[in-house]
């Protein structure tokens, strides 16, 4: 690889192109990632993040996660903060189309004994109350009045109706709803797509997985314990999904926008056009901000729809009410974002606005945005695999103010899905997953194919890599041993 040997190693898991990589670079790009990560990445990762690192305003570095792979604008797995006092932009390419796309982890008390007779049942209803797919709709239904209200209330609105628990939303990051929502800064069109996808999965690397905690994948067993993660083979659930179609329109729109405007009204040049944007400050910046926060509820809200339907499930299933069963949220990580935090910056504190597209927020002990339960160890980082192989939950570092405190979020792709529907059947694929005992449910065996555990990193690779680099720590891995997909 070409650009391969114009890496300078700064350290072990830590790799620069310089300013002299490509003209227009304001500052540094830095990928993360072990040699082997890093020797396998596809060369447009560097081509991307490079052009990241041209965009005004950019602050200190142009960062790359070790799940880093070809995306629109950013890599996914891409880090920007822009001083948005010294002239930084605001970049929907740099947030991403499914906005608030995140990772929700919920703990039981069952153990695998008790789960394994039920297990196909658990995920043959879950299939049947959590809609997955391309264009799903939810079984909730609401006005657009009542969908304006989730734009501006996220889970809260969720909570309010009887769809979750007080507790749920603070251990939610932003506490299940960011402020600055404004509904009129989105189109009709948004609503419509978005209107009746509350409570559904979507499709692609989204899915809803029952999986199991085996003792030896305990990395820190205080922490675990902290966790309420100590259980023999104790089981829990995780599920990863956005604002979908909502999401999608709203960062369409501004796009649409912001090409009319950058160059013309704002003098700005970018590499890419799919790096579109505008000063944050300016009406068009502000109007995405705004916007995009809806989609940020949204999201929230989506998820706990969902949460919701998991435990009617397993209460139905079990005959058990989802107290008894213990079935609390460990946390909810959003990975497709922009949002205004102060930062340490050569000394100085300095309001930055953090884009993290494919990244997870990874904030270390003691951050007030942090609710009380977490901010003495840390916020928990959820970070997703394949259907094959596995999940993790980490903690955020002190030492992950590196990278404004920001990690990997899941496996990171190594070929794209045509490619992986070549390579693998579907059907072939979900059989040897259930002698495996993994049992699957999908919309499509395409779908399966896409999503086959060969098409993506090894989750292990990536979560040491992280840690070496001191982004975050792992604390539990979990197996799969049920999934649904869209």
């Amino acid at each position: 690889m070409a650009t391969l040997n114009q890496l300078e190693r700064v350290t072990e898991t830590i790799w620069e192109l310089p300013l002299s990589f490509k003209a227009g670079m304001r500052v540094p790009a830095r990928i993360y990632g072990t040699e082997k990560i890093i020797r396998a990445m596809d060369e447009t990762v560097y081509d991307q993040i490079s052009n990241v690192a041209c965009l005004p305003g950019i602050t200190q570095y142009a960062f790359c996660m070790p799940d880093g792979h070809f995306g629109y604008g950013f890599p996914i797995g891409g880090v920007a903060a822009m001083d948005v006092d010294n002239g930084g932009v605001i970049s929907p390419g740099g947030i991403g189309f499914d906005i608030n796309c995140g990772m929700r982890l919920i703990k039981t008390h069952l153990s695998y004994k008790e789960v394994k007779p039920h297990l196909k049942t658990l995920v043959d209803r879950l299939f049947k109350q959590i809609p997955a797919g391309v264009g799903s709709s939810g079984l909730l239904k609401v006005s657009r009045s009542e969908f304006r209200q989730v734009c501006q209330q996220g889970a809260r609105w969720c909570v309010q109706q009887g769809l979750g628990w007080e507790e749920d939303l603070e251990r939610t990051e932003e506490g299940g709803l960011i402020g600055g929502a404004d509904p009129a800064k989105i189109s009709e069109r948004a609503i419509d797509r978005g209107l009746n996808q509350l409570g559904t999965l979507g499709s692609g690397n989204h899915y809803l997985e029952i999986q199991v905690i085996h003792p030896e994948n305990i990395y820190d067993p205080a922490l675990a314990r902290f966790f309420g993660l100590d259980l023999p083979e104790q089981v829990v659930i995780m599920f990863h999904c956005g604002s979908r179609g909502f999401g999608h329109q709203v960062a369409t729109d501004y796009l649409q926008r912001f090409l009319k405007v950058m160059t013309s009204k704002y003098g700005l040049e970018v590499r890419d056009r799919e790096l579109a944007c505008a000063p944050f400050h300016s009406p068009e910046g502000q109007d995405y901000f705004a916007a995009m926060k809806c989609a940020l509820n949204m999201s929230f809200a989506n998820r706990q729809v969902i949460l919701h339907r998991v435990r009617e499930v397993f209460s139905e299933v079990l005959g058990r009410s989802a107290e008894d069963l213990g079935m609390h949220m460990i946390y909810d990580v959003a990975h497709n974002t922009a949002k205004l935090e102060p930062h340490q910056v050569n000394g100085k504190q300095r309001t930055l606005l953090v884009h993290r597209k494919g990244a997870t927020r990874a904030f270390g002990p003691g951050r007030p945005e942090l609710p009380e339960l977490y901010r003495q160890v840390g916020q928990p980082v959820i970070i997703g695999g394949s259907m094959e192989t596995g999940s993790y939950l980490l903690i955020g570092t002190p030492d992950g103010a590196q990278t404004f405190f920001s990690t990997a979020h899941g496996s990171g792709r190594t070929m794209s899905r045509r490619k992986a529907r070549k390579q693998w059947q579907g059907e072939a694929l979900l059989s040897q997953l259930e002698e495996r005992g993994i049992y699957i449910r999908s919309v499509s065996k395409r779908g399966v194919a896409e999503e086959a555990g060969g098409a993506y990193k090894d989750i292990d690779e990536v979560v040491t890599a992280t840690d070496l680099a001191g982004l975050s720590k792992p604390v539990v891995r979990f197996i799969p041993i049920g999934n649904i997909k869209g």
